[in-house]
């Protein structure tokens, strides 16, 4: 009878982590990523089981506040990362076995790149595949040193190596309940406002609250093909409309709130 064949050995690697009250998602986030020496999450002062669960599984768990500055806080996350690889991942994301082994071939290549790998997204367990959540690449595989993370509505990872694009994909199971889809969207577009505002911008009735949200409609169900994705093609794309039109009612009412404070 053979002997049962050895582990593989970790990879030089820490899966870099934010959460908060993620308990439902934590588990199956961190089982696929046992091929990692090391697992560093930091957690937002959950109030729910996450930190427990991710210390069961190996991670290393560091609270702190993310005061809404998402980049602040993946920045701070890479920084207690050991390894000289690095994987970011959010809590709703899964590395299939597939990926994880192109994973292992180009961290063991000695190769100095930065790669982007693939997300097949899941609205409500849906898979779609045109419109606002068609499947996009993003940065996340990277040498860990002069890697960070800034923005606060939608960060921009830096990182210091030419880019390139794995084959395999991720899966990302965004959205499964309808209060952390309606937290988030409040959240960036309130965000996206104040950002607009800073940087001097300024909303108008007919252009920005009237005719943006209708073309962003049309953007994302005709010309980005969320039609082909039936009925959950149309929910999103509708869904942008109004995530379109919030964000400039709020950047509106900022200026004209502003302007009000000033006269005073």
């Amino acid at each position: 009878m053979s002997a049962d064949p050895k582990p593989a050995q970790k990879l030089p690697l820490s899966v870099v982590i934010v959460a908060r009250n993620e308990e439902k998602n934590i588990r199956e986030c961190l089982l696929s990523v046992g091929f990692a020496e090391e697992i560093v999450l930091v957690d937002d002062n959950s109030t729910d089981a996450t930190p427990e669960i991710a210390k069961s599984l190996g991670a290393k768990v560091f609270r702190r506040a993310m005061a809404g500055d998402w980049g602040a806080q993946q920045t701070f996350a890479i920084e207690q990362a050991t390894q000289p690889w690095i994987l970011l991942l959010d809590c709703d994301e899964r590395i299939t076995p597939a990926l994880a082994g192109e994973i292992r071939e180009r961290v063991l290549s000695g190769e100095k790149f930065a790669y982007a790998i693939k997300r097949i997204n899941h609205f409500k367990g849906i898979r779609v595949n045109h419109g606002v959540l068609r499947p996009d690449f993003v940065p996340r595989l990277m040498e860990k040193e002069g890697s960070r993370v800034e923005g606060f509505v939608h960060p921009k990872i830096i990182f210091k190596a030419p880019l390139k694009r794995l084959r395999e994909p991720m899966l990302h199971f965004t959205y499964e309940k309808w209060g952390a889809y309606l937290n988030k969207l409040e959240k960036y577009t309130r965000l996206a406002a104040e950002k607009a505002f800073e940087e001097g911008k300024r909303a108008t009735f007919f252009r920005d609250i009237v005719f943006r949200p209708a073309f962003a409609f049309f953007k994302m169900y005709v010309l980005q093909g969320g039609f082909l994705d039936g009925k959950i093609g149309w929910i999103l794309s509708v869904n942008h409309y109004f995530y379109t039109e919030m964000k400039y009612v709020r950047l509106y009412f900022l200026a004209r709130e502003r302007e009000a404070e000033s006269t005073k």
